[in-house]
């Protein structure tokens, strides 16, 4: 059986079910090396001003080995966050057939990709894409930069259709890349939560033939959720409601804006973990994700599981294959306040629209999906190692 070691930085909940699926097939061997360290698990998440501990596992289901971080400032905010001198080593103890790593923009990273490019197949998965290029001085720096270090790459997973152009600027040819989407766990956001749901209108005191517009992540410049409060204030709606969910470095902005306004159809929540996460979504009859800069989105994918109606700006990486206008929802030009209030305009028009749209989502949802990503994987090991 062919051993794939995988190199990552710390388990999230949207890697580690991929893990797990690989082990449990068996059609491949695999071991997760986690480069930020056992101290990963008890990190600081600046995006939202706290500890952050999801409530869901993920170490269970699949081997795995913490590696050494030297640096020191540890962490994935910077590219000498994750330091790891012994990684080589670790790895080859266990002697694997190929190495696939998430990420190379770190130290630990890059020096573990260069010391195995020409020895055995390297893979990598990322999600990056061109939406926010530099131009001048700095885009022709990226440019080759970037050409250098995928030249260390023999095999890219692509997460989608802005990532696969990423990639084939950056140099990699068509048979060097393999399809491998981006996904959450649909089974778990499918499930009903609709009595959990109504409870939670009902706290907020939304009525049902009331439509919902729901934000949830992290309230900082880069979400521009500010945007959105703004759009929503602006369209004088009085069977409208926005739930914003989360915290972060804007929050009190947030709350100043929305009290100015005057408006009672504005409604605040806390961070919630995963597992309360499908009750938000199925409450909600709209989901926003009005991001200036979003490899992906993966909200998306969740609010889709969820069938939610979904608008985001041309801006997040995943729009281009999961928003579909007239069909699912919508998407607005980045950062023009007019037309996301045309966009939401139209969207609340009608909630049974909205409700079409819904299922729309959830059933183009169901393709992109972590069996894919397993498959592509496997599929790539076993038949060109």
């Amino acid at each position: 059986m062919k051993r794939l070691a995988i190199i990552t930085t710390h388990p999230i909940q949207y890697y580690a079910p991929i893990f797990k699926l690989l082990h449990q097939r068996g059609l491949i061997s695999i071991k997760v090396y986690y480069t930020w360290g056992e101290k990963a698990l008890d990190k600081f998440d600046p995006g939202f001003g706290q500890k952050v501990n999801w409530d869901i596992p993920l170490l269970d289901g699949y081997p795995y080995e913490w590696v050494l971080n030297t640096a020191r400032d540890p962490g994935t905010h910077h590219t000498k966050g994750i330091v790891n001198p012994k990684l080589t080593e670790q790895i080859s103890v266990w002697n694997p057939d190929a190495v696939l790593f998430f990420g190379w923009a770190y130290k630990g990273h890059l020096k573990a990709i260069k010391y195995y490019h020409n020895k055995i197949p390297v893979y990598f998965r990322g999600d990056s894409t061109l939406l926010n290029e530099p131009t001048g001085l700095k885009g022709i720096i990226k440019y080759f930069a970037l050409r250098w270090v995928y030249r260390h790459v023999d095999h890219a997973f692509y997460v989608g259709t802005n990532n696969k152009t990423y990639f084939r600027k950056y140099g990699l040819s068509e048979d060097q890349l393999s399809f491998a989407p981006h996904a959450i766990d649909n089974s778990r956001f499918e499930k009903d939560y609709s009595e959990e749901a109504a409870e939670l209108r009902q706290s907020l005191n939304i009525k049902d033939e009331e439509i919902l517009i729901l934000y949830a992540g992290k309230f900082d410049h880069v979400k521009n959720v500010e945007l959105l409060l703004s759009a929503f204030i602006n369209l004088h709606k009085g069977n409208i409601k926005l739930l914003l969910v989360g915290n972060g470095p804007l929050e009190s902005e947030l709350k100043k804006l929305a009290a100015t306004s005057n408006s009672s159809n504005i409604h605040f929540l806390d961070f919630q973990n995963q597992t309360y996460m499908p009750v938000l979504y199925q409450a909600a009859d709209l989901f926003c994700l009005p991001s200036i800069s979003e490899t992906w989105g993966l909200a998306i994918n969740e609010a889709m599981a969820c069938g939610l109606a979904v608008l985001t700006s041309d801006k997040v990486g995943c729009a281009v294959d999961l928003v579909k206008e007239d069909y699912n929802g919508a998407i607005f030009q980045s950062n023009r306040a007019d037309d996301l209030i045309a966009k939401l305009a139209k969207l609340i028009n009608s909630k049974a629209v909205l409700r079409e749209y819904g299922d729309n989502s959830r059933k183009l949802i169901k393709n992109w999906s972590f069996e894919h990503i397993a498959e592509a994987i496997e599929n790539n090991l076993n038949e060109t190692i």
